[in-house]
C-alpha cells in the first residue's frame, strides 16, 4: 500500500454568489520515499490539496490516508498530534515569528510539544548547521535573507522528524539563484530523511528534478506530459 492515498477527494467552498468546487474526486498515491510535484495556474487548488493532505483542513468527499492514520476521520485533538509529529510544512512565505532569533523559530515545533528545552534546542541547533546557518543562531529574520529566512522554515518544518513533507510553493518568492539553492536544499534532506514529499510549484524546471511531475487541473490530476 501507497504510503499517501487519496481516493475519490472533493472539496468545495462557498463563494459570493455559489458553491465553487475546487477538487472533484480526485485520486492520488505517493509512494515511500517518494517526490512529487504538482503543477497548476495560480487558484487551481494546489494550497487546498496540500492543506488536506496536512489535515489542516478536511473534504466534503473522499479518504486520505497517510501513513495507515485515516486523515478524515481523526478526531480534533488526534489531528492536531498527526500534524505535529507526522507532518512538516514549508510554506511560499516563511511565517517566522519576528521577534525570536532563528534558533528560537526552528525550536518552536518541538516547544509547543512541550519538549524540553535542552532536549529541544540541540536539536534545532543541528538542524540548523546542517542547512548552513549554524553562524546565524541568534540573528532574527529581519537580519536574514530571504533564502535564509526559508532554509529557517526548512529546519523548523523537519525539526520534529515528520514523515511527510508538505512544501507549498517554497521557491515562489526568491530570485532565480536562491530559489535552485533551496530546491537542491529540500533534495538532499528529502533523501538524507528519508522523508515522503509532495511540493507545489509554478517552476516547470524545479519540478522535473522531482521524482514525479503531475499537473492539477479540473479539480483532478494529471500525469504531466
Amino acid at each position: 500500500m501507497a504510503f499517501l492515498s487519496v481516493d475519490g477527494v472533493t472539496k468545495r467552498y462557498l463563494g459570493t454568489t455559489r458553491e465553487v468546487t475546487v477538487l472533484q474526486d480526485l485520486a492520488l498515491e505517493v509512494e515511500a520515499g517518494e517526490m512529487v510535484a504538482i503543477m497548476g495556474a495560480s487558484g487551481v487548488g494546489k494550497s487546498t490539496l496540500l492543506h488536506l493532505l496536512g489535515g489542516l483542513d478536511r473534504p466534503q468527499a473522499g479518504r486520505i490516508v497517510v501513513g495507515g492514520h485515516d486523515v478524515g476521520t481523526m478526531l480534533d485533538a488526534d489531528l492536531v498530534a498527526f500534524r505535529n509529529h507526522q507532518v512538516g510544512f514549508v510554506f511560499q512565505f516563511h511565517h517566522l515569528l519576528p521577534e525570536f532569533s532563528a534558533l528560537e523559530n526552528a525550536e518552536m515545533p518541538l516547544r509547543i510539544a512541550r519538549l524540553p528545552a535542552h532536549e529541544a534546542r540541540p536539536r534545532a541547533q543541528a538542524l540548523l548547521e546542517r542547512v548552513g546557518l549554524g553562524d546565524r543562531l541568534t540573528h532574527r529574520p529581519g537580519m536574514l535573507s530571504g533564502g535564509e529566512q526559508q532554509r529557517v522554515a526548512v529546519a523548523r518544518a523537519l525539526v520534529t522528524r515528520p514523515a511527510l513533507l508538505l512544501a507549498d510553493e517554497p521557491t515562489g518568492d526568491l530570485d532565480e539563484p536562491t530559489a535552485d539553492a533551496l530546491h537542491d536544499l529540500l533534495r538532499q534532506m528529502h533523501r538524507e530523511y528519508g522523508l515522503t514529499a509532495v511540493m507545489a510549484t509554478h517552476n516547470p524546471r524545479l519540478a522535473a528534478q522531482c521524482d514525479r511531475v503531475l499537473r492539477l487541473e479540473g479539480g483532478r490530476l494529471h500525469p504531466q506530459p
